[in-house]
């Protein structure tokens, strides 16, 4: 999984909202497809099962679902050595979904989450949470990349932690008889960890945000912090706030831009706000006539992986849910229109040559060199988009599988297709699959994995932020 983030070392100031009293949000240039379903549905549900096959097969007797498989060859692939938290986490998540749609029975679904349970309850921890790389086949924590031979020094990051506690949290709820277990499991995770505390005198220092992560052979934190808030580590911000080990506050200091002074991909847009205590810069950028708040690189999950499983269009319709639509609505014009790709859905995935890098809509990320394009479009962007533009969507995926043979009978989409020169990758990655899953439960049964992050301090501590965010677009 990449890492977004930037030093908040370098200039002052704190993040950046919009209260009651800031403009409200204008309507979008283009109207966006109407969510009629169609006769696609059961299409949608076969591409289902076989992602969710892929998932099965990328899993170990262990318990642990690896991070990646070589699906090229004949036969049942096989998984890569080295896990994560987050690709533990989206083989949860993915049972629980398989279970809800009817892939699997809920005997099979209890016997695969408490087979996985079982193993997280025996992979070595520090601070409460779990290292970022694991050996998938009994556990035991990486010193080794096993491709290369180089040595993995041990670390905890926040947004790998956030992902396997959202599994952990899906699977207590869909199971009961996990309940306990995995309260035991998340008793000692104490957000906190990660977190500066605010000091409005000093922001630079002090920025009220998330470490990266800590090294835990020194237990020093990453110099950077999370800074942007429309990027996928605000499900550690959400699970904070929602768990009381992060205050409130947290969700203002993060950035919507960064600060208007600060060199990034746009000048932003906006004004300075207060939002309890915290001096927020309300800003946004533009594209295509269109105001949004970026991401970091300009990727699609940044932005849409969050709302797989926190509600935020539902709860913030006039901030979350429209730059949501825009940022779609920018991948999109992006791919057919400033490029002409003939297709579009840019995100970070396997290169189809081989190897890992990040892809993106340059302009829609604050970082300077932010991701491109390169003509790699990559599937589970797609899938992400189902609720802000079904019918594109869905024909973009018809069109990949059609034209470049993106798509494997029994696996699911590969991972990423070159549309300029044909190449396919070789490869599927959990992380990927694992979105693609939870975007096509969230369509065929809405509100699936969301239970967990609807009710408890998520209803009464998230919600409510939510709720008054007004971003300046």
């Amino acid at each position: 999984m990449d890492r977004r983030s930037f030093l908040t070392a370098a200039g002052g100031g704190a993040a950046a909202l919009t209260l009651a009293g800031a403009p409200a949000a204008q309507a979008a240039p283009h109207r966006l497809p109407s969510r009629v379903h169609t006769s696609d549905t059961p299409l949608l549900r076969t591409w289902f099962r076989d992602t969710f096959h892929s998932i099965e097969a990328l899993t170990t007797d262990f318990g642990l679902t690896a991070d990646k498989a070589d699906i090229s060859k004949p036969g049942r692939p096989v998984p890569s050595r080295q896990t994560s938290p987050t690709n533990i986490g989206c083989g949860l998540w993915s049972t629980v979904a398989a279970a809800g749609l009817g892939v699997i029975g809920r005997g099979a679904m209890h016997r695969s989450l408490a087979r996985t349970v079982a193993a997280v309850e025996k992979l070595e921890r520090h601070r409460g949470f779990w290292l970022n790389w694991y050996d998938a086949y009994d556990g035991s924590t990486l010193t080794r990349w096993p491709e290369t031979g180089d040595p993995v020094r041990p670390f905890l990051s926040s947004v790998d932690n956030a992902w396997l506690v959202t599994g952990l949290r899906i699977a207590a709820d869909a199971d009961p008889s996990l309940r306990r277990r995995v309260a035991r499991l998340l008793s000692t995770a104490d957000w906190s960890a990660f977190y500066t505390p605010y000091d409005a005198a000093d922001p630079a220092k002090n920025p009220g945000q998330l470490r990266g992560g800590i090294w835990t052979d020194t237990d020093e934190p990453t110099p950077h912090h999370y800074g942007a808030l429309n990027t996928e580590p605000r499900m550690a911000s959400y699970l904070g706030i929602a768990d009381g080990s992060l205050p409130s506050q947290h969700y203002w200091c993060m950035y919507r831009t960064m600060l208007p002074e600060w060199e990034q991909e746009q000048t932003p847009k906006g004004e300075y706000v207060t939002v309890d205590g915290v001096r927020v810069w309300n800003g946004h950028y533009t594209h295509r006539g269109r105001n949004l708040v970026p991401t970091w690189g300009g990727s699609m999950f940044e932005a849409l992986m969050v709302p797989l499983f926190v509600p935020e269009s539902q709860w913030s319709p006039r901030a979350w849910g429209v730059t949501h639509d825009h940022y779609v609505r920018s991948h999109i014009e992006h791919g057919l229109i400033e490029e002409k790709y003939g297709y579009w859905g840019f995100s970070p995935a396997n290169i189809p040559e081989g190897g890992y890098r990040e892809y993106g809509v340059d302009a829609i990320g604050m970082q300077t060199e932010g991701y491109q394009s390169l003509g790699v479009v990559t599937p589970h962007a797609s899938f992400l988009a189902l609720p802000q533009a079904r019918g594109e969507a869905i024909g973009n995926l018809k069109a990949l599988a059609r034209d470049f043979g993106a798509y494997h009978e029994g696996y699911g989409f590969r991972d990423t297709v070159d549309v300029r020169t044909g190449r396919v990758s070789d490869f599927v990655l959990a992380l990927d699959q694992g979105m693609i899953v939870a975007a096509l439960a969230q369509e065929l049964r809405p509100g699936l994995l969301q239970r967990p992050f609807r009710t408890g301090g998520f209803a009464s501590r998230v919600r409510p932020l939510l709720a008054r965010e007004r971003f300046s677009i």
